[in-house]
């Protein structure tokens, strides 16, 4: 499967369910997507999914970021936009899909209110779903890469914290 085709997706089976059975960017007031006061923030793109913002929505912007990984893209917006804009890694937010499930993404934990109850906090179906969109995005090679890539750094936010 091509990067672009697995991204939309996995988009898709996220389209509707979310983390909480309501909007849980009221909870934290959308600070998952905004820009903090030093400009940080926003949501990697996958592989391919660039393409989807050849035309920015308004409030949206796309910088280089190669924290996590060489040549990635940072997805921000102004705090609020429509589902169908979300990029897939807003619609996993806090999660992250694994090679045998999904877990909470620690990289969450500077923003997200919700990674305190850990998985059993969250909408069943939300977790089920980001289980099955990563069952996609691992089956292609680009997409696994990526994954993997933001496992090792969650390893590494996993040592600092000790």
């Amino acid at each position: 499967m091509e990067p672009l085709e697995a991204v939309l997706k996995a988009r898709r089976m996220l389209e509707v369910v979310t983390p909480l059975k309501g909007d849980c960017g009221r909870a934290c007031g959308g600070a998952c997507c905004q820009p903090d006061e030093d400009g940080q923030g926003g949501m990697l793109l996958f592989p391919g999914e660039e393409a989807l913002y050849a035309v920015l929505p308004e409030g949206f912007s796309i910088r280089a970021d190669d924290a996590v990984l060489q040549g990635a893209k940072l997805l921000t917006c102004d705090g609020f936009c429509e589902r169908g804009n979300r990029s897939l890694s807003c619609r996993l937010f806090p999660m992250l899909p694994t090679r045998t499930g999904a877990r909470m993404d620690r990289r969450a934990w500077a923003v997200c209110p919700l990674m305190e109850s850990g998985k059993r906090g969250l909408n069943p179906a939300f977790v089920e779903a980001v289980k099955e969109a990563g069952a996609v995005l691992y089956a292609c090679p680009e997409h696994a890469k990526f994954l993997d890539a933001i496992h090792a750094y969650n390893e590494q936010l996993k040592k600092l914290a000790l």
